[in-house]
């Protein structure tokens, strides 16, 4: 039997910060000028996003101001700080756990596998780092087997879900017994500045935190019937945009580069990227693409000329929590495993982009059975609190 996805769970951070509350934070900073104030309406009204959730209680309208130590992201005017990269990490130390065990448990729940079935554990970050990292925690904080084996994939964007999957594939492809765990957690709120950077402002503007995990397997009496088969992945790079999506470490958190050529990019190199991947296959039925944002879901849209409809799940994520990164994939499936419209052997497309630029691409075909055993969407998605 094919490797499959069995269940999605998601989790995010109780904070909810509704998008003209984010926009009016960032644009009434002391020493806005302007022409600055009215980039960054521009840019966080044009996103077409309506909430995101972060770990950082302060952001929010109600929230209070952080502890006059150094650890503060905003003072008691609403006035935007600069943490150190430590005093970042720490948080991501202290609040990713919770949600990394939180959305395996819902996806656990659902798959209705027992931590005792778990073999191998594949985490996925790259908004922090800690060692014995979130693997290790897992293991601890799941009560899973001290034998599971253990991967980490750290610091590869907001593709990275999709090399976490096909790890998992790879290793059930191998191991026919094998009961793999893909854990997503991005925490990008922890990353923010204040900033004039077009740049910076259209990355404020977009990211969010978030947690999602899989549970994948090729065993057919492992967990509930259906889910989604993955059929095969590819990787492509494109001939250009090594500079326009960029994710490094700074002395104030992490910096991102994303130019205004990431979507021309994208819009261009998509058709070619998609055709090589099919490889003269027919189209897919259903389409999962990360919402980089929503230009890049229009010239996505537009390069391989899909219906208006064609990424209405995606839109909706987006919508609804941001950019994710690495998680925001595993989102959309997860709204598409649930999704009665989505029929029994309809094939999906996944693509999702990181640095580089990078096209990461599956082909999965949806199996059986009914939607989730937990709960429907939205009370699926588990909220957890941050600091």
């Amino acid at each position: 039997m094919s490797p499959r996805i069995v269940s999605i769970g998601t989790a995010v951070p109780t904070t909810r910060v509704a998008q003209t509350e984010a926009r009016d934070l960032f644009a009434t900073q002391p020493g806005v000028d302007r022409l600055t104030a009215r980039l960054i309406r521009a840019a966080f009204d044009a996103a077409e996003i309506e909430h995101r959730h972060t770990v950082l209680a302060q952001l929010a309208r109600s929230g209070v101001p952080g502890p006059d130590d150094g650890t503060a992201f905003i003072d008691a005017e609403r006035g935007l700080l600069r943490p150190t990269t430590g005093t970042r990490n720490d948080l991501y130390i202290r609040t990713a756990p919770a949600l990394y065990a939180e959305a395996a448990r819902v996806a656990m729940a659902d798959a209705e596998i027992e931590a005792s079935a778990i073999t191998h554990v594949v985490t996925v970050s790259c908004t922090g780092f800690f060692a014995p990292g979130p693997d290790y925690r897992l293991v601890r904080d799941l009560g899973l087997d001290p034998s599971v084996e253990r991967y980490h994939l750290g610091f590869i964007g907001c593709a990275a879900a999709m090399p976490g999957l096909r790890l998992a594939s790879r290793i059930a492809d191998s191991d026919p017994a094998a009961v793999v765990l893909v854990v997503c957690v991005e925490l990008c709120t922890l990353h923010i500045r204040p900033s004039a950077d077009p740049q910076q402002i259209v990355a404020a503007s977009v990211f969010a935190d978030g947690a999602a995990a899989a549970v994948v397997t090729a065993d057919p009496g492992a967990g509930r019937e259906g889910g989604l088969e993955l059929n095969r992945f590819s990787t492509a790079l494109t001939a250009e945009g090594e500079a326009d999506m960029v994710w490094t470490i700074g002395d104030h958190g992490f910096e991102m580069i994303l130019s205004a050529e990431v979507p021309r990019i994208v819009g261009r190199e998509i058709r070619g990227a998609v055709d090589r991947f099919l490889a003269g296959e027919a189209t897919p039925d259903v389409w999962a693409v990360h919402p980089g944002g929503r230009s890049v879901l229009d010239r996505v849209k537009a390069g391989l000329e899909l219906p208006s409809t064609a990424l209405d799940a995606s839109r909706s994520v987006l919508r609804d929590y941001g950019n994710m990164s690495s998680a925001t994939i595993l989102f959309i499936l997860e709204r598409l495993l649930r999704d009665d419209a989505v029929a029994d052997g309809a094939r999906l497309a996944a693509l999702a982009f990181g640095p580089g630029l990078t096209v990461e691409s599956a082909l999965l075909t949806k199996r059986g059975a009914p939607g989730s055993a937990v709960a429907d969407e939205p009370a699926a998605v588990a909220a957890v609190a941050g600091a």
